[in-house]
């Protein structure tokens, strides 16, 4: 189980992807830790090839908890649904030289149903403008995200993922006009992540987002090496609210 900086992430010899923690520990070690504290909608994503044991003992740990990411396809989906997961994540997917390919968002559909789908738009900043990307979050798509584009992904979906790839995993704080855009924009229920630091962001994403979207935390955490805020302490902040 790896902490990365998301903007590094990419594939060949010219690659640095830097990693801001490695566990000794299985990532269903985790997807139990979730269950205990009854954190559903967590993210089990596999990057790369050889990672589908780990996140197969990931989603028998926590069945019904977790969502899935990662080379899922409308041939692989239903598959991962029946291993426990409560959904699945797609991206890449659904885009083909850089545009919507819209026929294989029809196949995830009728494979899996529009609840159980979650589309990832994750996203990098280009002037000015959020555009979709994919490929490791190295390729930008020709998809801005507006209330438009927003709409039109959410006619194929239940819910949102969507990274701000240039502050991922930096743990420098969160892109602020993005988490208010969503707020403002999406039609469906939406998880932002990226860059979350301290407990001050998440009331900052609590705020900004109106209390309509859901966060993640990851390298911020003390159990992933993180020194800015506790496990428990997100916990109960969650709980709180």
């Amino acid at each position: 189980m790896k902490q990365i900086v998301g903007s590094t992430l990419s594939e060949g010899e010219g690659g640095a992807l830097r990693t801001n923690f490695t566990s000794d520990l299985p990532p269903a070690y985790y997807a139990e830790m979730y269950r205990h504290d009854g954190l559903t909608g967590g993210h089990v994503i596999m990057l790369g090839a050889g990672n589908e044991a780990a996140a197969t003992e990931s989603l028998a740990a926590w069945p019904g908890g977790l969502q899935l990411g990662g080379g899922i396809t409308a041939a692989n989906a239903g598959a991962w649904l029946d291993r426990g997961a409560a959904a699945v994540i797609v991206t890449s997917y659904v885009f083909r030289d850089g545009q919507i390919f819209e026929e294989r968002l029809r196949e995830l559909v009728e494979a899996v149903g529009r609840e159980r789908l979650v589309i990832d738009l994750s996203c990098r900043k280009r002037d000015g403008r959020y555009y979709v990307v994919t490929d490791r979050w190295q390729k930008f798509t020709g998809v801005e995200i507006t209330p438009p584009s927003l709409a039109y992904f959410a006619e194929f979906c239940g819910e949102f993922l969507i990274h701000a790839a240039d502050v991922e995993g930096k743990c420098a704080g969160v892109a602020a006009d993005l988490v208010a855009d969503l707020a403002e924009w999406t039609p469906i229920p939406t998880t932002y992540a990226g860059g979350v630091r301290d407990l001050d962001d998440l009331r900052l994403v609590r705020d900004l987002g109106r209390n309509r979207l859901d966060v993640t935390v990851g390298s911020a955490l003390d159990i992933f090496g993180g020194t800015t805020i506790t496990y428990r302490e997100a916990v109960s902040f969650c709980a709180g609210e």
